[in-house]
Protein backbone atom coordinates (compact mmCIF):
# COMPACT_ATOMS: atom_id res chain seq x y z
CA UNK A 1 0.00 0.00 0.00
CA UNK A 2 1.77 3.17 -0.93
CA UNK A 3 1.58 6.40 1.52
CA UNK A 4 0.94 10.10 0.45
CA UNK A 5 -1.01 9.10 -2.54
CA UNK A 6 -1.74 12.60 -3.95
CA UNK A 7 0.23 15.05 -4.08
CA UNK A 8 0.02 17.90 -0.82
CA UNK A 9 1.48 20.90 -2.77
CA UNK A 10 0.39 20.50 -6.22
CA UNK A 11 -0.87 23.21 -8.11
CA UNK A 12 -2.21 23.25 -11.74
CA UNK A 13 -0.46 25.06 -14.45
CA UNK A 14 -1.50 28.07 -16.20
CA UNK A 15 1.33 28.95 -18.41
CA UNK A 16 3.11 27.52 -21.52
CA UNK A 17 6.27 27.58 -19.49
CA UNK A 18 6.56 24.66 -16.70
CA UNK A 19 9.17 24.08 -14.10
CA UNK A 20 9.21 21.14 -11.83
CA UNK A 21 12.45 22.13 -9.31
CA UNK A 22 11.05 19.00 -6.86
CA UNK A 23 9.88 16.00 -9.42
CA UNK A 24 6.57 14.54 -7.32
CA UNK A 25 7.03 10.98 -5.08
CA UNK A 26 3.42 10.82 -4.00
CA UNK A 27 2.11 7.33 -4.32
CA UNK A 28 4.47 4.76 -6.13
CA UNK A 29 6.46 7.44 -8.47
CA UNK A 30 10.09 7.38 -8.33
CA UNK A 31 12.80 8.33 -10.00
CA UNK A 32 14.67 5.74 -10.20
CA UNK A 33 13.87 4.80 -13.98
CA UNK A 34 16.33 7.15 -16.32
CA UNK A 35 13.93 9.25 -18.63
CA UNK A 36 10.59 9.43 -16.95
CA UNK A 37 8.86 12.19 -16.94
CA UNK A 38 7.60 13.95 -13.97
CA UNK A 39 4.30 13.10 -12.33
CA UNK A 40 3.23 16.60 -12.42
CA UNK A 41 3.30 16.57 -16.23
CA UNK A 42 1.02 13.45 -16.83
CA UNK A 43 -1.16 15.16 -13.69
CA UNK A 44 -1.59 18.26 -15.64
CA UNK A 45 -2.06 16.94 -19.14
CA UNK A 46 -4.57 14.22 -17.43
CA UNK A 47 -7.03 16.62 -15.65
CA UNK A 48 -6.96 19.69 -18.54
CA UNK A 49 -7.42 17.18 -21.31
CA UNK A 50 -9.52 14.07 -20.24
CA UNK A 51 -12.14 13.07 -17.90
CA UNK A 52 -13.11 10.72 -14.78
CA UNK A 53 -13.57 7.34 -16.97
CA UNK A 54 -12.10 8.25 -20.26
CA UNK A 55 -9.66 5.88 -21.50
CA UNK A 56 -5.92 6.78 -21.35
CA UNK A 57 -3.09 5.48 -23.99
CA UNK A 58 0.37 5.47 -23.16
CA UNK A 59 2.05 4.05 -26.16
CA UNK A 60 5.90 4.17 -24.84
CA UNK A 61 4.88 4.04 -20.93
CA UNK A 62 8.19 3.62 -19.47
CA UNK A 63 8.13 3.10 -15.92
CA UNK A 64 4.46 3.99 -15.41
CA UNK A 65 4.28 7.58 -14.66
CA UNK A 66 0.95 8.14 -16.63
CA UNK A 67 -0.74 5.00 -15.28
CA UNK A 68 -0.13 5.82 -12.18
CA UNK A 69 -1.97 9.21 -12.51
CA UNK A 70 -4.42 8.00 -14.24
CA UNK A 71 -5.32 5.23 -10.95
CA UNK A 72 -5.30 8.63 -8.97
CA UNK A 73 -7.66 10.34 -11.36
CA UNK A 74 -10.02 7.67 -12.11
CA UNK A 75 -9.05 7.15 -15.49
CA UNK A 76 -8.90 3.70 -17.50
CA UNK A 77 -5.37 3.39 -19.18
CA UNK A 78 -3.04 1.43 -21.53
CA UNK A 79 -0.14 1.31 -21.31
CA UNK A 80 1.84 -0.17 -24.52
CA UNK A 81 6.06 -1.05 -24.17
CA UNK A 82 8.30 -2.86 -26.45
CA UNK A 83 10.58 -3.61 -23.30
CA UNK A 84 8.90 -6.35 -21.19
CA UNK A 85 11.05 -4.73 -18.08
CA UNK A 86 9.59 -1.67 -18.54
CA UNK A 87 6.74 -3.29 -18.75
CA UNK A 88 6.83 -4.86 -14.59
CA UNK A 89 7.93 -2.05 -13.77
CA UNK A 90 4.63 -0.01 -14.57
CA UNK A 91 1.96 -2.71 -13.53
CA UNK A 92 3.89 -3.43 -10.10
CA UNK A 93 3.95 0.20 -9.72
CA UNK A 94 0.07 -0.09 -9.96
CA UNK A 95 0.07 -2.45 -7.07
CA UNK A 96 -1.26 -0.03 -4.69
CA UNK A 97 -4.75 0.42 -3.01
CA UNK A 98 -6.91 2.89 -4.41
CA UNK A 99 -10.48 3.12 -4.63
CA UNK A 100 -11.60 3.97 -8.31
CA UNK A 101 -13.79 2.02 -10.80
CA UNK A 102 -11.19 2.15 -13.91
CA UNK A 103 -9.12 0.15 -14.58
CA UNK A 104 -5.17 0.18 -15.98
CA UNK A 105 -2.82 -1.90 -17.11
CA UNK A 106 0.53 -2.34 -18.95
CA UNK A 107 0.96 -4.70 -21.87
CA UNK A 108 3.75 -5.36 -24.59
CA UNK A 109 3.69 -3.92 -27.84
CA UNK A 110 5.08 -2.13 -30.45
CA UNK A 111 3.67 1.45 -30.63
CA UNK A 112 3.84 1.17 -34.25
CA UNK A 113 1.31 -1.25 -34.68
CA UNK A 114 -1.50 -0.64 -32.08
CA UNK A 115 -3.17 -4.45 -32.93
CA UNK A 116 -5.53 -4.24 -29.26
CA UNK A 117 -6.25 -0.78 -30.02
CA UNK A 118 -9.56 -0.38 -31.96
CA UNK A 119 -9.76 2.78 -34.48
CA UNK A 120 -11.47 6.20 -33.14
CA UNK A 121 -11.60 4.72 -29.39
CA UNK A 122 -8.87 6.39 -27.17
CA UNK A 123 -9.75 9.91 -25.37
CA UNK A 124 -6.23 10.51 -24.62
CA UNK A 125 -2.60 9.43 -25.67
CA UNK A 126 0.19 10.89 -23.01
CA UNK A 127 3.41 9.41 -23.91
CA UNK A 128 7.63 10.35 -23.43
CA UNK A 129 9.46 8.84 -26.72
CA UNK A 130 12.85 7.80 -26.53
CA UNK A 131 15.61 11.23 -27.39
CA UNK A 132 17.44 8.73 -30.25
CA UNK A 133 20.04 6.91 -28.41
CA UNK A 134 20.77 9.15 -25.26
CA UNK A 135 19.13 6.67 -23.16
CA UNK A 136 19.38 3.32 -24.33
CA UNK A 137 16.82 1.26 -22.67
CA UNK A 138 17.28 -2.08 -24.17
CA UNK A 139 20.90 -1.75 -25.02
CA UNK A 140 20.47 -2.83 -28.21
CA UNK A 141 19.07 -5.81 -27.16
CA UNK A 142 15.19 -5.22 -28.58
CA UNK A 143 15.78 -4.30 -32.78
CA UNK A 144 12.73 -2.27 -32.77
CA UNK A 145 13.47 -0.35 -29.72
CA UNK A 146 13.30 3.66 -30.73
CA UNK A 147 16.12 3.85 -28.19
CA UNK A 148 18.65 2.07 -30.77
CA UNK A 149 18.68 4.30 -33.24
CA UNK A 150 20.95 7.26 -33.79
CA UNK A 151 20.55 8.81 -36.76
CA UNK A 152 17.95 11.83 -37.10
CA UNK A 153 16.05 10.76 -40.05
CA UNK A 154 15.41 7.14 -39.81
CA UNK A 155 14.49 8.09 -36.19
CA UNK A 156 11.82 10.52 -37.10
CA UNK A 157 10.98 7.94 -39.97
CA UNK A 158 9.98 5.73 -36.96
CA UNK A 159 7.92 8.73 -35.19
CA UNK A 160 5.66 9.05 -38.02
CA UNK A 161 4.90 5.54 -38.43
CA UNK A 162 4.07 5.62 -34.66
CA UNK A 163 2.11 9.07 -35.51
CA UNK A 164 0.10 7.57 -38.00
CA UNK A 165 -1.01 4.70 -35.81
CA UNK A 166 -1.40 7.00 -32.60
CA UNK A 167 -4.11 8.89 -34.94
CA UNK A 168 -6.09 6.17 -36.11
CA UNK A 169 -6.97 4.90 -32.39
CA UNK A 170 -7.28 8.31 -31.09
CA UNK A 171 -11.22 10.27 -31.26
CA UNK A 172 -11.86 12.92 -33.33
CA UNK A 173 -11.24 16.27 -31.73
CA UNK A 174 -9.27 14.30 -28.62
CA UNK A 175 -5.50 15.19 -28.05
CA UNK A 176 -2.24 13.57 -27.96
CA UNK A 177 0.66 14.94 -25.99
CA UNK A 178 4.22 14.43 -26.43
CA UNK A 179 6.90 15.40 -24.12
CA UNK A 180 10.07 15.07 -26.51
CA UNK A 181 13.87 16.99 -26.21
CA UNK A 182 16.50 18.24 -28.19
CA UNK A 183 20.46 17.26 -28.63
CA UNK A 184 23.39 18.40 -29.92
CA UNK A 185 25.54 16.59 -32.26
CA UNK A 186 29.20 17.66 -33.20
CA UNK A 187 28.37 20.29 -30.92
CA UNK A 188 25.53 22.07 -33.03
CA UNK A 189 22.10 22.06 -31.94
CA UNK A 190 19.48 19.47 -33.34
CA UNK A 191 16.37 20.28 -33.34
CA UNK A 192 14.63 16.91 -32.43
CA UNK A 193 11.03 18.02 -30.88
CA UNK A 194 10.46 20.30 -33.66
CA UNK A 195 11.18 17.73 -36.63
CA UNK A 196 8.85 14.87 -34.41
CA UNK A 197 6.57 18.05 -34.15
CA UNK A 198 6.67 18.28 -38.12
CA UNK A 199 5.41 14.60 -38.59
CA UNK A 200 3.05 14.83 -35.97
CA UNK A 201 1.18 17.93 -38.37
CA UNK A 202 1.87 15.61 -41.35
CA UNK A 203 -0.10 12.94 -40.09
CA UNK A 204 -3.02 15.31 -39.98
CA UNK A 205 -3.07 16.36 -35.98
CA UNK A 206 -3.19 19.94 -35.43
CA UNK A 207 -0.97 21.51 -32.70
CA UNK A 208 -2.77 22.89 -29.36
CA UNK A 209 0.26 23.94 -26.88
CA UNK A 210 3.90 24.26 -27.54
CA UNK A 211 4.96 23.94 -23.98
CA UNK A 212 8.54 25.00 -22.62
CA UNK A 213 9.26 22.34 -20.00
CA UNK A 214 12.42 23.15 -17.81
CA UNK A 215 14.43 20.68 -16.88
CA UNK A 216 16.40 20.03 -13.38
CA UNK A 217 18.67 18.28 -12.02
CA UNK A 218 20.04 16.58 -15.49
CA UNK A 219 23.19 14.68 -15.07
CA UNK A 220 23.56 14.32 -19.04
CA UNK A 221 23.28 18.13 -19.24
CA UNK A 222 26.02 18.40 -16.34
CA UNK A 223 28.44 16.33 -17.65
CA UNK A 224 28.34 18.64 -20.93
CA UNK A 225 29.56 20.98 -18.78
CA UNK A 226 33.22 21.72 -19.75
CA UNK A 227 32.69 20.87 -23.35
CA UNK A 228 30.22 23.79 -23.38
CA UNK A 229 32.83 25.88 -22.26
CA UNK A 230 35.48 24.77 -24.10
CA UNK A 231 33.54 24.72 -27.23
CA UNK A 232 31.45 27.36 -27.24
CA UNK A 233 27.96 26.31 -27.06
CA UNK A 234 24.72 26.52 -24.71
CA UNK A 235 24.14 23.21 -22.43
CA UNK A 236 20.07 22.55 -23.05
CA UNK A 237 18.35 22.69 -20.36
CA UNK A 238 14.55 22.77 -21.28
CA UNK A 239 11.96 19.79 -23.01
CA UNK A 240 9.08 20.54 -25.48
CA UNK A 241 5.35 18.95 -24.49
CA UNK A 242 3.46 19.64 -27.50
CA UNK A 243 0.05 18.88 -27.82
CA UNK A 244 -1.53 17.74 -30.71
CA UNK A 245 -5.56 17.53 -31.75
CA UNK A 246 -7.43 14.91 -34.00
CA UNK A 247 -9.59 17.09 -36.14
CA UNK A 248 -13.07 16.67 -36.35
CA UNK A 249 -14.00 14.89 -39.21
CA UNK A 250 -14.86 17.78 -42.19
CA UNK A 251 -13.49 20.09 -39.55
CA UNK A 252 -11.83 23.22 -41.95
CA UNK A 253 -8.00 23.48 -40.76
CA UNK A 254 -6.18 25.39 -43.23
CA UNK A 255 -5.68 28.10 -41.20
CA UNK A 256 -3.97 26.58 -38.74
CA UNK A 257 -1.25 24.87 -40.92
CA UNK A 258 1.26 25.41 -43.38
CA UNK A 259 0.86 24.60 -46.86
CA UNK A 260 2.71 21.52 -47.03
CA UNK A 261 0.59 19.92 -43.95
CA UNK A 262 -2.33 20.54 -45.19
CA UNK A 263 -4.72 17.46 -45.31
Amino acid sequence: MAENKNPIDYQPERTTVWSFPERGKWATHSPGYRGNFAPQIARNIIQMYSEPGDIILDPMVGSGTSLIEARLLNRNALGIDINPEAVKLSNDALSFEHSSSCKQKAAIGNAKSLISVEDNSIDLILTHPPYLNIIKYSEGKIIEDLSNISGVSKFCDEIEIIARELYRVLKPNKYCAILIGDTRKRQHYVPLAYYVMERFLKSGFILREDIIKTQHNCSGSRGWGGMAGRYKFYLIMHEHLFVFRKPQIGEETSHLKYSMYLK
